[in-house]
């Protein structure tokens, strides 16, 4: 996924109630772009930090930027990492639309945003001939706090936990369940924040051991796009 144009640099000020920050540009000016997380953004907002904005032409929109990249000093050196959730779910359907995840190998079709369980919507239905319609939900990653070792989630994430518990039973309906990890910045392998969010790691481990197939992909980052590159292990327990 390329840019649209070239992102804007600029340094942060300061992130505040969890979807707004305040950005200097280069000639000195203040500016507050959209902060598309709601998540603790642990190691990635600290005052100063480079970071790049993109700028919408829209007249309709309240925020002109959003806030895309941020150059964070994280264990192993400093990278861009993608701090824009609302990114994932467009790069997993580039990459499927390219061939590039084999675990959807044999899949036509991607539907976004489809209804299933009591209360949920899954990100994608993959469908196609001959193969049985899987349930594709997308995580967005971008903690690290050991060199390599991306992961998820970086706060209490409820909503996945109940994601995860509600593809079980997908799986256990003898449907297909498939979690895709998009880790927005260069790591090694990943692992479940269980000291963080101690639910989401259960309800992980329960629908891995159910038949829910988890993947992590890296992304490839700079500051003219962001791209799925490769796979990573998963190193979470059994």
């Amino acid at each position: 996924m390329q840019f649209s144009a070239p992102l804007i640099e600029g340094r942060l000020v300061q992130r505040y109630k969890r979807f707004l920050a305040d950005v200097m540009l280069a000639d000195g000016t203040t500016v507050t772009p959209h902060c598309a997380n709601p998540g603790a953004m642990m190691g990635l907002n600290a005052p100063g930090s480079r970071v790049l904005l993109s700028e919408a032409n829209s007249p309709s929109r309240k925020l002109r930027y959003s806030w895309e990249l941020v150059e964070a000093d994280l264990p192993g050196g400093a990278q861009w990492v993608g701090i824009n959730t609302l990114r994932p779910n467009a790069l997993v359907a580039e990459a499927f639309h390219a061939g590039r995840l084999a675990p959807l190998a044999g899949y036509t079709l991607l539907r976004p945003e489809v209804r299933y369980a009591a209360a949920s919507r899954v990100d994608f239905l993959a469908s196609g001939e001959g193969v049985r319609p899987a349930h594709v939900e997308v995580k967005n990653c971008h903690l690290m706090r050991r060199p390599g070792l991306a992961e998820f989630p970086d706060c209490v994430a409820a909503r996945s936990a109940r994601h995860m518990r509600d593809l079980a039973e997908v799986v256990a309906a003898g449907g297909r369940a498939v979690v895709i990890v998009v880790v927005q910045m260069a790591a090694e392998r990943f692992d479940v924040a269980r000291d963080l969010d101690p639910a989401f790691d259960r309800a992980f481990r329960a629908a891995r051991a159910a038949g829910v197939e988890t993947h992590a992909y890296r992304c490839r980052i700079d500051p003219r796009g962001v791209t799925i590159a490769d796979e990573i292990p998963i190193v979470t327990p059994g």
